[in-house]
């Protein structure tokens, strides 16, 4: 009742695999042991090659670190890029700013503020007065100079980068300067 008859054919799954197979003859154990040593080799040859490619970003970091360092416009970021930020630039660099002393004077108002309070209040108000006159004056001077010198060129973010520039300690600025202090500034740019 429940028997199959002769004419349904049978097909299980070992018929099918030994029919379908894996369409190559299964390596030997030489063969496969050369295989996994040149697997082996191509992995150091991935380490040399990330060496190198580590060597030679080093080298161009450190020729891209002394462009900044040196000024030279093919390694500078874009905002500092051009001759209206290299006027600007050297602008704050020939003159003595109040606001470059702003970090040490802060320094001394906190040491000062445990042993001699008054004076310290006294400090930090004459410092924050001093930097703030010194500001405006700085950005009406360096805005009166860019209209003389640049009538056609775009002035903009020229007053945020030389205020952030004039903040900066001077031997921390980069790129380095080019004019010293109290040096009169080219009329050509």
């Amino acid at each position: 009742m429940f028997r199959r008859t002769k004419s349904e054919p049978v097909t299980t799954t070992a018929t099918v695999s030994r029919e379908a197979g894996k369409g190559r003859p299964t390596p030997s154990r030489k063969e496969a042991e050369a295989a996994a040593r040149e697997r082996a080799k191509a992995g150091r040859d991935k380490k040399s090659a990330a060496k190198l490619t580590r060597e030679q970003r080093s080298k161009q970091n450190a020729k891209t670190r002394e462009g900044l360092r040196s000024g030279d416009e093919r390694y500078l970021p874009a905002r500092d890029q051009g001759k209206v930020k290299r006027f600007v630039r050297d602008f704050i660099d020939s003159r003595l700013c109040m606001a470059e002393f702003l970090l040490p004077l802060l320094i001394v108002v906190m040491v000062s503020q445990s042993f001699a309070p008054s004076f310290a209040n006294g400090l930090w108000s004459a410092t924050i007065l001093l930097v703030a006159l010194d500001t405006i004056l700085l950005v009406w001077r360096l805005k009166r100079e860019l209209k003389r010198r640049f009538p056609d060129e775009s002035h903009k973010g020229t007053t945020s980068y030389a205020l952030l520039r004039s903040l900066q300690l001077r031997f921390l600025r980069l790129p380095k300067s080019k004019v010293k202090l109290g040096q009169k500034l080219p009329e050509r740019y």
